[in-house]
Parts: structure tokens; sequence; C-alpha cells
């Protein structure tokens, strides 16, 4: 079998080293290149082709922002972006990159050997990932009489690889005047809340990283937090969440199981599911739930994911009511929402 070309991209010799010998260590990955800036990198690119770049933030020359930025209409390669926790990671996502992955430090609380073990599992998730540039939008945002989506009291949304984009773009297409969404996306603590304030700011819903006890009110988006399970319940008699510390379900904290279960059981027919892009098989079996309860559930299609692992595995479960490209995904859900 053909092995996955990496080239790392990073200022720092040792830490060039370290990821070199590391994700070597799986036969299915061949390092072929590593540079230390992006205009290194730009060369490197043309001569060694490779599948897959990691690529640090912070280098000289040009940031790594800017160089996925210039890079993906050019050359639409899988990018994995490497570095310390900050905001700047979701910037580079916006840019282009499908992934990331923390580097570890003296104050990280992963260990050299975790952050070896994810980047290779990371690698191996991104090596057939899709990049191209986004497809026009569908635009909703019309206003919509409550009474026409009043049945529909919740959509739950799972994501994990090319994910932070895709909601994005998603929320964009949609109207304020819709029921309370929940969101489960694969994302580190810290970066939940990151990404969390950044919807916030660039959509015109009031979005939050979620909190235990919250009441879910329509208009609103509430986003898990990156190590806490996330379920629909009621409090009170009324439609809450419940945010606590478990077991990872299906490799996951949160999980997207954990949702869609939730959302099974409690609200039926009156919830919608969608799953989106991303790496594994987490939320198929919970959306499949969904479906049997009732509920709409909608999947991202193959051609417009960056990775089209758990929209399959939902597919395959017959889970999803109707697969749509991304750009397409607002007008369905407002199709079915009326």
């Amino acid at each position: 079998m053909r092995k996955t070309k990496v080239l790392i991209i990073d200022d720092s010799r040792v830490f060039r080293e370290i990821i070199s010998r590391g994700i070597r260590m799986d036969t299915s990955i061949e390092v072929v290149a590593t540079a230390v800036d992006p205009f290194d990198a730009r060369d490197k690119i043309l001569k060694f082709r490779p599948d897959v770049l990691t690529c640090d933030i912070e280098m000289p020359k040009m940031d790594g922002i800017e160089f996925v930025r210039r890079l993906i209409p050019q050359y639409p390669l899988p990018v994995i972006v490497i570095s310390s926790i900050s905001h700047k990671v979701l910037d580079a996502m916006q840019a282009g990159a499908v992934e990331f992955i923390t580097k570890p430090d003296s104050e990280s609380p992963i260990s050299v050997q975790d952050f070896i073990r994810l980047l290779i599992k990371k690698i191996k998730g991104v090596t057939h990932a899709k990049v191209a540039k986004t497809q026009k939008r569908v635009d909703v945002r019309s206003h919509k009489e409550q009474k026409q989506i009043e049945k529909h009291k919740v959509i739950a949304i799972g994501a994990s690889t090319g994910g932070t984009e895709a909601i994005y773009n998603l929320l964009k297409q949609l109207p304020k005047e819709i029921p309370g969404i929940i969101i489960v996306q694969h994302i580190p603590p810290v970066f939940s809340r990151m990404f969390a304030e950044r919807l916030n700011q660039q959509t015109h819903f009031n979005v939050k990283e979620a909190e235990n006890g919250d009441v879910v009110h329509k208009g609103c988006v509430y986003l898990a937090p990156g190590d806490k399970h996330m379920q629909i319940t009621y409090l009170d008699g009324l439609l809450s969440l419940k945010v606590y510390e478990d077991d990872k379900v299906n490799g996951h904290c949160p999980s997207v199981d954990v949702l869609f279960f939730s959302a099974a059981q409690y609200l039926g027919a009156k919830a919608m599911g969608i799953i989106l892009t991303g790496m594994g098989y987490d939320g198929a079996r919970g959306i499949a739930m969904m479906k049997r309860r009732g509920a709409i559930t909608l999947g991202q299609d193959e051609a417009s994911s960056v990775v089209y692992g758990m929209p399959r595995a939902a597919y395959e479960l017959k889970g999803i009511t109707q697969q749509s490209s991304l750009h397409l995904m607002g007008y369905y859900i407002m199709k079915y929402l009326e």
C-alpha cells in the first residue's frame, strides 16, 4: 500500500526532528521533507509532492496563516496546523487548514507521546481529505413566521474534521428565527470557548459555550465544551442542557452520539439531526436512532465533506433522511422546518 507522504514545516529544528522521528514509527507514513519556513516549503511542495502538510503558525518571513491562505488556491493540500494554544489556530482553520493539534510544551497537558499518536491519527484521517474553495452559499435568511417551525424544538449538529468551517458556513445560511441549535464539534478544551466566541462575533446568532443547566432558547446556539459531554434534558419543565465530565464515547469527549441519543430520547420527532464532515463514526448510531424516533436527519454529502467518515457511517446505517452538499444544507433545513 502506498505510504502517505508528509512535509513538516516548522522553524524549530528540534521540533521538526521530534515530529519527523515520531510519525516515521508508523509504517504507512513517509516524511518526504522538512521545511524551515513557508518559502522553503513552497519549493519542497513542488519537488516532493506531499499528500499532507504539518505547519506551525509562528514562523519567520511569513506566518502559517498567510501561508495556508496563499497555498490552498494553488495547491489544495490538507494542512494540519500545529501550534501552542492560541486564537490564531481558528484563523488558520478559516484560512483553509483542515485540522489542528496543540503543540506540547512544559505547561501543556499533552505529552509528546500522546501528541505523536494523535498526530499520526490525524494524518491518516486527512490523507484523502478534499480541500477546495468554498462553494457559494444559498442564503435562506428571510423572515419565517414562528408558527411554521414551532413543532421543532432543537436542531442538533455533530461534526469533526473540517467541522469548524462547515459549522460557520452553515450558520451563515440560516435565519435567526429558528429553533435552538446545539452543537458537538470534536475540539480540544479552550479552543471550544474561542470557537464559540468567534461564531458569536461573526454570525447573527447568540452563541455560547454550553454550561450545565443552560435553558435552550430559540435563535441561540450552544457549543459543547471541548472536554465535556452534552445532553438534552428537561429541568423543571424547561428544555435544558446537561454538561458533564465522563469517559470518552467512540473515542471522543464530547461525543456526538451522546447528544443525538438524548435528542432521540427526549424530543423524538421534535428534533432535527445534522451530521457534518468528520473522521470516524461518532454520531452515526445516534442519528439513526433519531430517525427511528421520527426526527428529520440531514447528512453532508461526500463531495462537500473534507472527510466523509461520520456522514458515510450515518448513511450506511440508514440514519439520513436527506443528503446534501454544505452550500445547500441551509435550504434543506428550512424546507423541513417548514
